[in-house]
């Protein structure tokens, strides 16, 4: 697929759109996949499917490309019935191209609605903007579509044993060449193991599901990336749902949910998934579902780590991309293997205390005898929540500027966030701020909690004529990732909540040098 078709120039000129249906646009972007040619032309979304033939997904003729545009209109419109608009043919007329002409067709196009792009869930994740109330709209639109969809004997076949064992087979065949590479075999024959045992084990399970009528003709690709909110209508879009399988987008509703629940930890938000999982079987009044919730959450894990190889293996994709696709399938192969429960425990040391405290220095010493890594809030709040330089001095008044409540409680659910990435995945990491909340502890606590991680908190202490000379000297040598400064100390002081009743806390007096210190907590943990 290295070579363009002869009508994409056309495609990329805005002249094209304006003899479609009235529209216009200033602009186009191209958006590629491995599967589609997408156009961003104005208000409107111009998809065209790519001419290939992968096995599980044939798109091969002009013939298959337009019954698979009809199936996609169709099948999305379940969800999203006024962004899937039509589908229409690009024609040849007069030696050049036409959107909806009466020429010879070259290609079937299917026109879409545009969608919001700064509410794209992914994008939202990725800046803490998703919360529970955003989790229920997304069950509160589920619920009604599963309970209205297809569940014939065609789709109920889906759900059987020998279509589930087909399906995680298949991903452990196509993967084998990756193992010693991609995957440790320890981690490829432990999920290999339980995802074996687990099917062996609970076949009652499963014969059950398909009597209760929880085989659906579900969505197949149910995760943040086709998920977008439109805040100021306040509605949720669930789109670009799988039209090309039948078998990869029907089965139990659980696959399904799982996708998204899986979705959620991989970015750092256990508790997110655990409320939405537990949500969703509330609503849709199946608590069945979460005993296979597991199961299904290592299938998806392991199908999307797939993916990655496939795609660093694409000899089409350049180092940046191979070595980006690379470390995702990692990571998706360590979360499964955390879902079949083989993964070793994890542990998150919070090192907390007010500012000059000395928690930063102890954090990284810490961090480097552990070999893990250690996410610092004046790095987050700067590099991540406010945009800027991590050195970039703030000398803002105690709770304002990038140290509004605001932004302080952006920092502390992205460092949360970030080191619930590793700790879902079985992998330990530090976080260092002060902490001087309940909130942002409970926060942290329920986040561990729902990763089913230990967590560690470090209190860090010293005299004040310590603390005032590291504040002073601090500000005299400059280029400081913290703003630090004795009238901030005295605020913090006041709003500092008692730390005892936190369980396993552990208090260290930082006067000592930091290799004594890390000894002493070695000890003390």
């Amino acid at each position: 697929m290295n070579q363009q078709p002869e009508w994409m120039e056309t495609l990329l000129s805005p002249a094209i759109f304006e003899s479609y249906a009235g529209s216009s646009a200033e602009e186009v972007q191209l958006v590629q996949t491995h599967i589609s040619w997408v156009f961003l032309a104005g208000d409107r979304v111009f998809k065209v499917k790519k001419p290939v033939n992968f096995g599980f997904l044939d798109f091969s003729t002009l013939d298959k490309r337009k019954r698979y545009c009809n199936a996609e209109l169709q099948l999305n419109r379940r969800l999203c019935p006024d962004i899937y608009l039509e589908v229409i043919p690009l024609t040849r007329e007069d030696g050049g191209f036409l959107l909806d002409g009466t020429g010879d067709v070259v290609e079937w196009i299917l026109v879409m609605k545009r969608m919001p792009e700064q509410g794209l869930m992914n994008r939202l994740l990725e800046r803490d903007e998703i919360h529970t109330p955003d989790m229920d709209r997304i069950v509160n639109r589920l619920v009604p579509f599963y309970q209205a969809a297809d569940s014939g004997d065609e789709v109920r076949e889906m759900g059987s044993i020998q279509t589930i064992t087909h399906n995680t087979e298949e991903n452990f065949e196509q993967t084998e060449g990756f193992v010693d590479d991609l995957i440790p075999r320890p981690t490829f024959d432990a999920i290999c193991s339980y995802t074996r045992n687990f099917l062996k084990e609970n076949r009652e399970l499963f014969e059950e599901r398909i009597e209760a009528g929880k085989i659906r003709e579900g969505h197949g690709d149910l995760y943040s990336a086709n998920i977008c909110f439109d805040r100021d209508h306040d509605r949720v879009y669930i789109f670009d749902c799988i039209e090309f399988n039948q078998r990869f987008r029907c089965g139990d509703i659980v696959s399904d949910v799982a996708f998204l629940a899986m979705d959620l930890d991989h970015f750092g938000l256990p508790q997110l998934s655990e409320y939405f999982i537990t949500q969703f079987a509330e609503k849709s009044d199946d608590p069945k579902l979460l005993e296979l919730n597991a199961f299904y959450k290592c299938y998806r894990a392991y199908v999307r780590g797939k993916i990655g190889c496939f795609t660093a293996a694409d000899p089409g994709v350049d180092e940046k991309v191979r070595e980006m696709c690379r470390r995702q399938a990692a990571d998706y192969f360590r979360l499964a293997l955390k879902y079949a429960g083989a993964a070793p425990e994890a542990h998150i040391y919070c090192f907390f205390g007010l500012s000059g405290s000395g928690k930063s220095t102890l954090a990284e010493a810490w961090a480097k005898k552990q070999e893990i890594p250690v996410f610092n809030s004046d790095r987050v709040r700067k590099e991540i929540v406010a945009g800027i330089p991590a050195t970039e001095s703030r000398i803002e008044p105690f709770g304002k500027g990038i140290y509004s409540r605001e932004m302080s409680e952006k920092t502390y659910r992205a460092m949360a966030r970030l080191a619930g990435s590793r700790i879902v995945r079985g992998e330990s990491a530090v976080v260092d701020a002060t902490y001087t909340g309940a909130e942002e502890r409970a926060y942290l606590i329920d986040m561990a909690r729902a990763a089913g991680a230990k967590i560690h908190f470090i209190h860090c202490v010293c005299d004040e004529e310590t603390i005032r000379k590291r504040l002073a000297g601090r500000q005299e040598q400059g280029k400081s990732v913290s703003d630090g400064r004795w009238e901030i100390y005295l605020e913090q002081k006041k709003r500092f909540a008692d730390p005892s009743g936190l369980e396993g806390l552990v208090t260290i007096d930082t006067v000592m040098p930091p290799d004594e210190a890390v000894r002493v907590l070695e000890k003390a943990l």
